[in-house]
């Protein structure tokens, strides 16, 4: 996780959004070009990274923005397991630009079998992505 965080904050160091300059509309317009320079939106990226961040990544593509989760087994049984996948679609920060899958597994007598995962996962999670991009946004937050 430090090591995409290092790669993610060395492809963006350089871009000079965050620096000097107040003026609110130069702001705005430096932010909109950093937005999509990583391939993807970088709130939703940055946003989808945090919100997964209790869970073990298997991969994560910035250019084509797609984020695999490994299998976490639920703290509170262990019968139980979840894993997630989310691909930025669009590079606009709304719901439609995101896909949210969450895969749920619970052990049987032949090892692990797949199973529906909980009511409303996928949308809590879409939702929490969605305000946390928002909020970085908002307080035009350095992506590190």
């Amino acid at each position: 996780m430090k090591i995409l965080a290092i790669i993610l904050a060395m492809t963006l160091g350089g871009c000079g959004i965050f620096g000097g300059d107040d003026d609110s509309s130069t702001k705005r317009l430096e932010a909109a070009e950093e937005v999509y320079q990583i391939g993807v939106n970088a709130y939703l990226w940055r946003a989808s990274l945090d919100t997964l961040s209790f869970m073990p990544l298997k991969t994560a593509d910035q250019s084509g923005g797609v984020i695999l989760t490994e299998w976490k087994v639920n703290p509170g049984n262990e019968n139980e397991r979840t894993k997630a996948d989310i691909i930025i679609l669009g590079r606009k920060l709304t719901a439609d630009s995101l896909k949210v899958t969450v895969h749920r597994q619970i052990t049987a007598e032949n090892g692990w079998q797949d199973t529906a995962p909980r009511p409303g996962a996928a949308i809590k999670i879409t939702n929490a992505i969605l305000m946390q991009a928002r909020l970085l946004r908002r307080n035009n937050a350095p992506i590190k």
